[in-house]
């Protein structure tokens, strides 16, 4: 199977440059990287919580996350500064290329009624944001040893100067946007 990566620059780059009338091929739009995050709410109360969810995350992405730790101190949420409340990695490179394309591939087809990815969700500077609400479309997760089913936020960083442009190189990368 050919990598995604070698993809982006035999097939993607050359499309993308016909299509947007780019001079030099610097200004061809790439993906710089892609962060994955989970909120475990549910971590002040038992802290384990944080361990299953690392675990799981690191399973996913094949890159060990780790725990993001909360800046203030929250009374109506009983959050104290410096409580651990969530899991992230972020992904560069092959691992990157990787994870998209198993990502648009196998796990995202796997949701129950699927119909495509939000075409809307760019946040005006060429980044994409993808909610997901289980971790079970992954097939590194195993059902049996789940203990709380999560979601995750994905959010994929461009070097577009504009949503138009992150569209077409994710389109052209494989993200099955909903018509």
């Amino acid at each position: 199977m050919a990598r995604l990566k070698d993809f982006y620059t035999s097939e993607v780059a050359p499309a993308l440059m016909k299509k947007f009338n780019y001079k030099s091929p610097m200004q061809i739009p790439k993906l710089h990287k892609i962060v994955v995050n989970v909120g475990c709410g549910d971590a002040k109360e038992n802290v384990k919580v944080i361990d299953t969810v690392i675990e799981e995350i690191s399973a996913i992405t094949g890159q060990k996350a780790v725990a993001t730790i909360s800046k203030k101190s929250v009374a109506n949420f009983k959050l104290r500064e410096g409580m651990k409340i969530g899991v992230k990695v972020t992904l560069r490179g092959d691992r990157m290329y990787e994870f998209v394309d198993r990502l648009f591939n196998f796990s995202l087809p796997r949701v129950r009624d699927f119909k495509g990815i939000n075409p809307n969700a760019f946040d005006g500077r060429g980044n994409y944001s993808l909610g997901l609400k289980e971790q079970l479309i992954f097939p590194e997760i195993v059902y049996d040893k789940v203990e709380k089913i999560r979601g995750m936020d994905i959010a994929f960083v461009t070097t577009a100067k504009t949503d138009e442009e992150a569209r077409e190189l994710l389109a052209l990368m494989g993200a099955p946007f909903a018509k």
